[in-house]
């Protein structure tokens, strides 16, 4: 069971890592998903860890080294 959050972790990653043309909804989308699974892998809070992703995860349209937003 673990190895099958390991993978869907990873997949999760890899597709907040492709964030190439996305909008900040998608990107707050797909970080919440990824910190949701990372928590989920951890045992830690999920609640708390998704909101994190997503707050990052629309951070990420301004940060130098990332794709822009559309």
């Amino acid at each position: 069971m673990r190895n099958l959050k390991i993978v869907g972790l990873l997949a999760a990653l890899t597709f907040v890592a492709g964030c190439e043309g996305q909008s900040q909804t998608e990107r707050a989308l797909a970080g919440g998903l990824a910190g949701g699974l990372v928590a989920q892998a951890t045992g830690n809070n999920v609640g708390t860890t998704a909101a994190l992703g997503a707050l990052a995860g629309m951070a990420s349209c301004g940060v130098a080294g990332m794709p822009a937003c559309r």
